[in-house]
């Protein structure tokens, strides 16, 4: 009787036990789930400054898409870049730093940086890819615009405190892992507590049943049936043969009947055991699937320093292109230097200015090739990070009656980039094959991996171009694919033939400064770079007179000299260097000059 007690009330204890169990996996999924978003707030009281910088790792702190919300007085901007361009851009100017979230996921963490009371405004920077401008408030979902790591500038004009209420709300983990193997759990154990309760004993010995002996009219249990069986066995031997059975014999039913409900409780037990068992292998299996895989780290800015990444992405560079080739469209049309300066800057803004003087009394003098943004044939772009950076544009547009080759130089952080070299390339040249992704640019005097290095590229045009004797010669390519040095030497042999009265002199000298090398695809390099071209006229005897053209007479001030004169010309270059190993000449791909200097001596 109490063997039955015992067994009912295992079964419905685990009964009672899966039914909580379940319910606590329910509840996981319902009441107890956790929210879809969580959202932290910078804290209130922080020090101001004119910039806050929102670190990269934000973005990738939860997966998924982080919203952020700025609200402030009056006009402010969200930028994007990379991380070293936003460090690079803010300097020594003071600003706060999103670095994180609190423990709890309901804070920003905040750092200050002091420094600089004020900085110029950052709205326009050539070091943004995306830009979102605002007036009071601001929601902004924070997407990556490529690969690779990217930071956020906040600010209002760069003097006024940048906006301190922000809020960015993540995505959750709503993963409940243990929610499905508990209500597996649950399930199992409810099962075990009704099998339990179906496995109970089909009856078991009583007093009335020991106290009736071998006749008695109840049977019992199989285990009492045997041994009843066995006390009849034994008392007809002791019948037969005189033998008297041991002391107790007698009692064997009872000790076996009482076996029975112990043996049915061990059997129901082992089984709810290898149901648990199971269960909690089941659970193991199904938490580990549940658990949704942790977001990979992200990587630091320091990887956007490295090698590999350019400057500039393809929507960067026709950005910039568009507002360069408006803004020569604007100094072109007005023959005024001063459209030019956002825009322009070295050669290509000594030759245009002097080429708006000179046509401003010369009506017939021809202009400067104009800048077009809309056919671009190629970009170079290098993935050297540190200042001053280079790039290059190849673009064919109306009034380009070849391609021309633009370059473009950032001379610092907080610096757009300026056309400084717009050179035509020569008739029947092929452009050299250069990485689109981001390519190696040199120093003008690295020779690694080079027949030549840039300043010795240069140095050598320098002197083809002013001796057709030069050493040179048979280094350099020339003849219809480059026709340019072809005339050049025409044209100061004509000088020196038609002067009977002057001595002159031609001299073609690098400027160092302007010298930029990228790495071609074959190893090889092109080399864009400037030489000053001077033309210095004496009168042979006194009395004998130099005369000049109209257009160096604008910018000299007379036509006629009896005491000398200089012209200075700036020459837009380009020129391909062959890989080290190479028995190939160098070849003059681009070329262009223009008058922009003329005085009497």
């Amino acid at each position: 009787m109490i063997g039955n007690i015992l067994h009912f009330k295992t079964a419905v204890a685990l009964v009672l036990l899966g039914l909580l169990t379940l319910l606590a996996g329910i509840g996981q999924k319902t009441v107890w789930a956790p929210p879809a978003t969580v959202t932290a707030v910078a804290p209130a009281g922080g020090t101001a400054a004119p910039l806050t910088v929102i670190e990269g790792k934000l973005r990738t702190l939860h997966g998924g898409t982080v919203k952020i919300t700025v609200k402030g007085e009056g006009n402010f901007m969200l930028a994007s870049g990379r991380p070293d361009d936003v460090d690079a851009w803010v300097g020594k100017t003071a600003h706060n730093t999103v670095t994180g979230v609190s423990d709890d996921g309901k804070a920003l963490q905040l750092a200050h940086a002091d420094g600089e009371a004020a900085a110029p405004s950052p709205a326009g920077s050539d070091l943004w890819v995306t830009t979102e401008n605002a007036n009071g408030e601001l929601n902004y979902s924070w997407t990556p615009p490529a690969d690779g790591d990217w930071s956020l500038l906040l600010a209002a004009d760069g003097t006024k405190p940048a906006p301190s209420s922000i809020s960015m709300t993540f995505p959750n983990d709503t993963s409940t892992p243990w929610a499905i193997p508990l209500m597996v759990l649950g399930g199992l154990l409810i099962l075990a507590g009704a099998a339990l309760l179906l496995l109970k004993p089909k009856g078991g010995a009583t007093d009335d049943d020991e106290s009736a002996g071998t006749g008695g009219p109840r049977q019992g249990s199989v285990f009492a049936r045997r041994a009843r069986a066995q006390a009849v066995a034994r008392a007809k031997t002791r019948n037969a043969g005189g033998a008297q059975a041991p002391e107790g014999a007698a009692g064997t039913g009872r000790a076996e009947n009482r076996v029975a409900p112990a043996a049915a409780r061990r059997a129901a037990g082992a089984a709810v055991a290898l149901l648990t068992a199971a269960a909690v292998a089941g659970t193991g299996v199904a938490a580990q699937a549940g658990q949704a895989p942790s977001p990979a780290p992200s990587g630091s800015s320091a990887a956007a320093k490295g090698a590999g990444t350019p400057v500039l992405l393809d929507a960067q560079f026709r950005r910039i292109l568009e507002q360069v080739a408006g803004a020569v469209d604007a100094g072109d049309a007005a023959k005024d230097a001063a459209k030019l300066a956002p825009r322009v800057a070295g050669s290509e803004l000594d030759v245009r200015t002097q080429n708006y003087k000179i046509r401003s009394q010369v009506g017939s003098y021809e202009p400067r090739m104009p800048v077009r943004s809309t056919k671009l044939l190629t970009t170079v772009v290098s993935n050297k990070r540190e200042w001053p950076r280079s790039v290059m544009a190849v673009t064919q547009g109306d009034g380009n009656v070849v391609p021309q080759l633009l370059t473009l130089v950032q001379a610092s952080p907080r610096e757009n980039y300026k056309l400084v070299g717009a050179t035509p390339l020569q008739p029947g040249t092929t452009f050299p094959g250069i990485n689109r992704g981001g390519t190696e640019t040199l120093a003008p005097s690295d020779k690694s991996g080079l027949l030549y290095s840039g300043e010795e590229a240069l140095a050598g045009l320098g002197d083809r171009l002013s001796s057709a004797d030069s050493a040179f010669k048979d280094k350099l390519a020339e003849g219809q694919s480059s026709p340019y040095i072809a005339d050049t030497l025409a044209y100061q042999n004509d000088v020196v033939s038609s002067g009977a009265n002057g001595t002159f002199a031609f001299s073609h000298k690098v400027v160092p400064e302007n010298t930029v090398v990228f790495r071609t695809a074959d190893g090889g390099a092109l080399v864009l770079g400037r030489l000053n071209f001077a033309f210095d006229g004496t009168p042979k005897n006194s009395g004998d007179k130099l005369t000049i053209g109209d257009d160096a007479a604008a910018l000299a001030g007379g036509k006629d000299t009896s005491t000398g004169m200089v012209l200075n010309f700036a020459e837009s270059v380009a020129v391909y260097v062959p890989p080290a190993g190479s028995k190939d000449p160098m070849k003059l791909v681009a070329a262009t000059r223009g008058l922009v200097g003329a005085k009497f001596k």
